[in-house]
């Protein structure tokens, strides 16, 4: 995601490496690298004119306020801050005023609007405690209905249907009945899509929204359509007035244009983005976040979020109890496996540490390598992975021909789990995890996300005395 715009990004910040200061003339080279770089990124040219004029005017007027601070990283940070502007500011959250709260979901097909009706409802049940009813008004598209009853299946939220009819209408308002008679909080409302925009869906949608009157109205686009995402969602603008963008599909090969021009040409936040199928990669959209990803700066408060939401206290004390007295086994080696796997790819985990995303992103990095150690641990007995100590060699080659691995990568394996339990052990004895359990020291140091996010703000606000 953004890697071609944050590479180009990169150069035109470079044209600044071993000037003194900021002057007129390597401004306009850096500023006109920044305009191709957003351009490349399939940004409207008139927005990305108008984005690399702001940051030219601040360059410009920010000669006499930077004596410590390097022409690179003061451009930087101008344009960051433009970033975080053009993308809406500040996140927005969801209207859940309704009881029940109804939310209409509006798309093109193949947008990706059910799968992201199926993430909202986990979205909602896992952090807001919500009880989601889901709605299958796509009445047209093959499957449709199947697709969205297993979807519920996955995430164990029901989903109201009537294969019989025809009328999504009727069938949206008999939902919000149902869902008033059976105590769910927040109706999720999959509407049908077309190939394009025609008359017939937009007419459908209109009167859908006319008749349940929702609380809220997303609109689901598919990023990698590029400029074309930004000309869809004006028209359902113009048609429905929705109240926010979805992006889905990040993940895949987007060059940001959407991301960047949607909030400038709708006038309408970016509420959430998405990636990948799984139903927990919905995240919700925060401008300054995002900004920071394209600059190739990481995101550590989305990537502590991540850890809090999988955190155990009670199951953090068990862990550093068993590390202090060197009883660390196999069965809490795969708990944290386990708990590392809940929060995401690896791959896209590392993405949002500093300084390591360019560092991953050319490496193959293949979460099934977990399954080679889950099932070297899966075929020891209940009494080995409870006490390792047991494992000599007639039942390391047992356990080798039981998970089908040859000897060596079971010695390998046992010998690096003895390597770190013995390090975990010993910073145990030093105090080095401070009361924080071994998942917590390599999920963000276990610190919480409104503490990171506090420490994040005072650097910025130091930053800005600087400046």
């Amino acid at each position: 995601m953004f890697e071609s715009l944050q590479d180009r990004l990169d150069g035109a910040f470079k044209t600044l490496t071993g000037d003194g200061k900021l002057t007129e003339i390597n401004i306009a080279q850096s500023v006109k690298e920044i305009r191709r770089a957003l351009v490349g990124a399939d940004v409207n040219y008139k927005i990305a004119k108008e984005f690399t004029d702001k940051v030219k005017e601040k360059a410009l007027g920010s000669d006499n306020l930077l004596k410590a601070v390097k022409p690179g990283e003061m451009m930087v940070k101008i344009v960051m801050d433009e970033l975080v502007e053009l993308m809406g500011g500040q996140a927005v959250g969801i209207n859940m005023s309704g009881k029940p709260t109804v939310i209409l979901i509006a798309g093109l097909q193949g947008s990706g609007k059910t799968t992201f009706s199926g993430k909202l409802a986990y979205h909602l049940k896992k952090n807001k405690k919500k009880r989601p009813l889901m709605v299958a008004c796509d009445v047209y598209r093959p499957a449709a209905i199947d697709q969205i009853t297993v979807l519920g299946e996955q995430i164990n939220v029901p989903v109201y249907k009537e294969p019989m009819s025809k009328n999504p209408v009727q069938i949206a308002l008999n939902a919000i009945i149902h869902a008033q008679e059976n105590q769910h909080d927040v109706v999720i409302v999959d509407t049908a899509g077309r190939l394009a925009v025609d008359e017939e869906m937009m007419t459908e949608i209109s009167n859908i929204k006319e008749a349940v009157t929702p609380n809220e109205t997303l609109f689901v686009v598919d990023s990698m359509t590029g400029q074309d995402a930004v000309n869809t969602a004006k028209a359902f603008n113009e048609r429905i007035n929705y109240d926010g963008v979805v992006l889905t599909k990040l993940d895949g090969d987007t060059r940001g244009g959407a991301a960047l021009s949607v909030k400038y040409v709708v006038g309408k936040p970016i509420k959430f983005v998405s990636m990948g199928e799984k139903m927990d990669t919905l995240d919700v959209f925060y401008p300054e976040r995002m900004a920071q990803r394209i600059l190739g700066m990481g995101d550590i408060v989305s990537f502590v979020e991540k850890a809090q939401a999988e955190f155990d206290e009670k199951e953090a004390k068990r862990l550093e109890g068993k590390i202090r007295k060197n009883k660390f086994d196999f069965n809490d080696f795969l708990t944290q496996i386990n708990q590392i796997r809940k929060m995401g790819d690896i791959k896209s985990l590392l993405g949002m540490i500093p300084g390591v995303n360019k560092a991953v992103r050319d490496l193959d990095i293949d979460d099934s390598a977990f399954n080679r150690v889950e099932s070297i641990i899966q075929s020891m007995t209940p009494a080995e992975r409870g006490n390792p100590e047991l494992l000599n060699m007639s039942r390391k080659k047992r356990i080798a021909k039981g998970c089908g691995r040859n000897l060596d990568e079971v010695n390998m394996f046992i010998k690096q789990f003895h390597q770190m339990r013995k390090m975990m052990h010993k910073m145990s004895k030093q105090g080095a995890f401070g009361g924080m359990s071994p998942q917590a020291m390599g999920t963000g140091g276990g610190v919480s996300a409104p503490t990171a996010r506090k420490r994040v703000s005072k650097v910025r606000k130091k930053k800005k005395r600087r400046y």
